[in-house]
This record gives structure tokens, C-alpha cells and sequence, in this order.
């Protein structure tokens, strides 16, 4: 095991590239960043958005969003920015937050058309019971309908541009895992928990693919109509964890209030605030991989100058796979199982970077290497 030179992200992220130097992908990008002709790659969108626009459908592209930072930034600077007229696809996630409530409603309130779309309870709940116990990855199936809205509705309201947010082959670094460090988002399938496909759910407790409509698309008829999908994070160099936070708070987007770091695991109260099972899955990354959204978090703060190192280091070992009882007894009832199963399944998938000291408490040795 290693972790980069520059952040501290380790190589046990699926698909995570590194140089000969020992820096990460991540780290890479945010490097490359500084000799990127930003003015073509503006020049590039608005042709994209002029190409659009000259199909004189109702609507000029479709955005999925949550109501999030990223969501606000890209809804607020294609309409803006760009003079699109945006539909707004939002996938309601299982058991949404206050504060995701009154983001999405926040975002809707801007100024835009939305439609939601929420798979049938009933399925989802199967699906997420078999992912927790397959994969130790509950939202896993969650990520299916999340991406594929777009999409559908893109198909459907033969909307010409689709429009994504951040590609992880850039932002995580993961060009490893057949991702392209491009702007072409109709390659969102190749994501790590994506790849698997669709198709590995039929079946399971009697589901058939009518159940699964919300959960995929396809892609290839989508290109031969012409349709073209961009990550918007390609085009915009003040794209960062940090401004698109600055930017959705000065537009109505709220974090998490009165919380507790070691409630959720990471020290910023908002990032992925409309669903509290994100913070249970957190949790198993870190049981999984040794490392949780509080590594994510400080990694995007030292690329950003305002962590170093040393800080960083400290806070992910204060808060890091830090979880509630209180989410993870709700989730237990939520697929109906009892604690000791719960931890009797998250222990059976302990990556190799754990360890069991001399009183047998679990010892995750990534820290060492800090």
C-alpha cells in the first residue's frame, strides 16, 4: 500500500492512477489545470451550448440534480451563463434529509422546470438489502437511477444535451478504472460500482427488468440521435469543492446545522447532505478501503492550499469511518436486520489494511504510512 506524495490519498481507491513520482491522478489534474488553454475550452462549451440551442426543442438540455453544491453551480451557470433553457432532473434519494428537501426546493425556486423521478420503494429497498450484503454498498443501486435520470429523460423529451457535473477520472483521479479524462459523459457507465450493470439485478426476489426502468438507458441510441452528454467540470477552471460550495451557500444552499464531526465522519457540514444512509456507506468505504469522505474532504482541501498535510493527517484520524449509531441502527430497521447481523456482514469484508492489535481492536495501518 502507498499514498500519494502531495495529498495523502491512498492506492486502495478502486481504479486510482499514480505517476512514477508517486502522485496521484487527482493531484495530477489539479496540476494539468495550469496548462489548460481555459479560453478554448470555453469556447468549446459555448459552441456546444450554440449547438443545442439550435435545435429549437423545448427544452436546450437536461441537468441531473440533487439540489447539492455541484447541482446549484452547474443549474445557476448553464441558464446564466450559457442562455440554455434547462430541465431539471432530479432522482429522489431513499429517505431524504430536511436539509435535502429544502435544497431541491431551493433549487427549483431559482427559477427552473423539474422533474422528479422516484423508483417504486419496494424494489429499491430489495435491491439495497442485496447490495448491502454482495458488495457492503447499500447505494449502489441508488447510483444506477441517480445517473441514468438524465438520460431517460433526455430520450424521452428528445432534449439534445445532456449535462453532467464532475468526472471522477479528473476529480478522484480513477482513469485506472477505463474512465476517459474527457468531457464526454456518455462513458459515465464505466464508473467503478456502474460497470457491473443494470443487468445483475433481474432476478433478484422476483425482479424483472419492468421493475428496473428508472435504472438504466441506452446509450448507444442516444448517440446514433445525436444527443451529445459533457461533464460541465472540463470547461470551468474555477470548478472546485471549495467555490462551488462558496457559490451554492450565496444561492440558498444549506449545509448541516448543530452537527457533530464524528456523527458523519468528515469535519464540512455540506457535502452529500440529503441522505443520511450516505454516511452508514461512508463507513463501509472505510472498512472496505481504510479511508472515508474525511480523506476525500482534507484531499480536496491540501489541492485547494488550505489544509497541509500535517492537518490533514490529524483530522482524518480523529473523524475518518466515524458513524453514528443512531444512522446505522436506523438503516438496520430500514432493511430490517439486527445489529450483530449488520456488524457480523460489515467485518466479513475488512480490507488488508486491517490489523487486530494485541486486545483485538482493529488497527487500520494506511495511518501508518502518513
Amino acid at each position: 500500500m502507498k499514498i500519494c506524495s502531495r495529498c495523502i490519498q491512498p492506492d486502495t481507491r478502486p481504479g486510482l492512477f499514480f505517476n512514477q513520482e508517486g502522485v496521484c491522478g487527482a493531484c495530477i489534474w489539479e496540476e494539468e489545470k495550469k496548462s489548460v488553454d481555459w479560453d478554448n475550452r470555453e469556447n468549446q462549451l459555448q459552441n456546444i451550448a450554440d449547438w443545442a440551442r439550435k435545435k429549437r426543442n423545448n427544452y436546450d438540455c437536461v441537468i441531473g440534480v440533487s439540489g447539492g453544491k455541484d447541482s446549484t453551480r452547474q443549474a445557476l451557470t448553464v441558464r446564466d451563463e450559457l442562455g440554455l433553457h434547462c430541465l431539471l432532473v432530479n432522482s429522489e434519494p431513499e429517505g431524504i434529509t430536511e436539509t435535502g428537501i429544502h435544497n431541491i426546493e431551493n433549487l427549483k425556486n431559482l427559477g427552473f422546470d423539474v422533474i422528479s423521478l422516484r423508483p417504486n420503494p419496494r424494489v429499491i429497498k430489495k435491491l439495497i438489502k442485496r447490495d448491502f450484503f454482495q458488495y457492503l454498498n447499500p447505494v449502489k443501486i441508488t447510483e444506477y437511477s441517480l445517473w441514468a435520470s438524465a438520460y431517460i429523460i433526455s430520450d424521452r423529451f428528445n432534449i439534445p444535451l445532456i449535462i453532467q457535473g464532475e468526472n471522477p477520472a479528473l476529480t478522484l483521479g480513477v482513469s485506472m478504472q477505463g474512465l476517459p479524462k474527457d468531457w464526454n459523459a456518455f462513458n459515465v457507465d464505466k464508473q467503478n460500482t456502474l460497470k457491473s450493470g443494470w443487468g445483475e439485478y433481474l432476478g433478484i426476489d422476483g425482479v424483472d427488468e419492468k421493475d428496473l426502468f428508472l435504472f438504466h438507458y441506452n446509450k448507444d441510441e442516444l448517440e446514433k440521435k445525436g444527443m451529445k452528454a459533457i461533464w460541465l467540470q472540463y470547461f470551468l477552471k474555477d470548478w472546485s469543492f471549495r467555490k462551488n460550495t462558496d457559490f451554492a451557500f450565496k444561492n440558498g444552499f444549506k449545509g448541516r446545522t448543530n452537527f457533530n464531526p464524528e456523527d458523519i465522519g468528515t469535519y464540512v457540514n455540506f457535502s452529500q447532505v440529503d441522505s443520511d444512509l450516505v454516511q452508514v456507506n461512508q463507513m463501509h468505504k472505510f472498512v472496505k478501503f481504510g479511508f472515508g469522505q474525511c480523506m476525500d474532504h482534507v484531499c480536496y482541501d491540501i489541492r485547494e492550499g488550505r489544509l497541509s498535510r500535517e492537518e490533514a493527517i490529524e483530522l482524518v484520524k480523529k473523524y475518518d469511518g466515524k458513524c453514528s449509531e443512531e444512522y446505522i441502527k436506523k438503516f438496520c430497521d430500514y432493511i430490517r436486520i439486527s445489529l450483530s447481523e449488520y456488524w457480523n456482514t460489515v467485518n466479513k469484508f475488512r480490507g488488508p489494511m486491517w490489523k487486530k492489535d494485541d486486545k483485538g481492536n482493529w488497527h487500520n495501518t494506511i495511518c501508518d504510512l502518513m
